[in-house]
């Protein structure tokens, strides 16, 4: 693995009312933190910090930029500053909880409601292949209402995968990382383009020109369905759109779950967006629909729920 570029804020570093306890995740874009409050609560402190636009070295607190990346890295700031005023107005159990942003160090912060648990991703690969369906519709829909709440806000996420969806050690979903959401097209603006994960990406994520909305979300949805049956990602959109390799769900998974299910994993993953559903409403409702012999999923984790807590504890 390749060092880290940027250098994070030290252990027990003050910044404005929070207590920098140590790092937890690193992206292209930033660095987040666990921290505490001046109540000594624990809270995630998200730092703008985009590697190819600027370097911090160990002992070194603000970020340098040189000259021909400043107005990108200004860009970017202000789009950052922006998102975080509002997504701080969502509040929904099954949405990160924004709570604070803040501009300090010639860079600015996100500050967010620390969850504890473990990324869906973190459980695909402990239980591959295993996953079942009732646990797989359960969060699912759960989260889908959590979503619904971002596009009704005009927002879309553009980069939902199983290491940005948390399971709580009580079971229930949060969808997280909101650092690649961009307001979508309002009063003629055109919507901002962020980094993209190959085989969640929509192929609308790669082409400028095309427009987003919330079937571009619904994309990385069923993506993000299809690794929890298959353990990864479908293939990237850019090579399907060259030569489609994609299995269809349908195929591949027919044995372990239900054709309704594979049937509308499939339909989230066309190519064309206007052959997927147009919107997480009518996901949902295709979600909740079961087949004849299966459960409606109507307790989350009634099955599976003593498995993930242990497995979340011990890890």
């Amino acid at each position: 693995m390749p060092p880290q570029a940027n250098a994070p804020l030290p252990s027990g570093y003050q910044l404005d009312q929070y207590r920098i306890d140590r790092q937890l995740s690193l992206g292209g874009f930033s660095i987040v933190y666990l921290a505490y409050d001046a109540q000594g609560s624990a809270v995630a402190i998200k730092e703008y910090l985009p590697n190819a636009l600027d370097l911090r070295r160990d002992g070194q607190i603000e970020p340098v930029v040189l000259a021909e990346h400043e107005a990108a890295f200004r860009y970017g700031m202000k789009c950052f500053f922006e998102e975080g005023r509002a997504l701080a107005k969502l509040m929904h159990p099954n949405l990160v909880r924004v709570l604070n942003f803040f501009r300090a160090n010639g860079t600015v912060y996100m500050v967010m409601r620390f969850e504890r648990g473990r990324t869906l991703h973190d459980l695909i690969q402990k239980h591959r292949g295993a996953l079942r369906e009732r646990f797989i519709r359960g969060l699912f829909i759960r989260l889908l209402n959590g979503l619904r709440e971002v596009h009704a806000h005009k927002l879309l996420h553009l980069d939902i995968k199983p290491s940005n969806i948390y399971v709580r050690t009580d079971g229930t979903p949060v969808l997280l990382d909101f650092g690649a959401a961009r307001q979508t097209a309002v009063s003629g603006q055109p919507a901002l383009r962020a980094m993209y994960t190959p085989g969640f990406a929509s192929p609308e994520q790669l082409d400028r020109s095309a427009p987003l909305g919330p079937w571009t979300d619904i994309y990385s949805v069923g993506a993000s369905l299809y690794a929890c049956l298959g353990g990864s990602a479908p293939p990237p959109a850019s090579e399907r759109q060259r030569q489609d390799s994609y299995q269809p769900a349908a195929a591949a998974f027919a044995k372990d779950h239900s054709a309704q299910l594979l049937e509308t994993i499939d339909w989230c993953l066309q190519l064309d967006p206007l052959a997927r559903p147009q919107s997480v409403y009518a996901l949902q409702k295709a979600m909740a629909r079961c087949e004849p012999d299966q459960p409606v999923p109507g307790t989350l984790f009634t099955d599976l729920g003593a498995k993930i807590k242990a497995f979340i504890g011990r890890s």
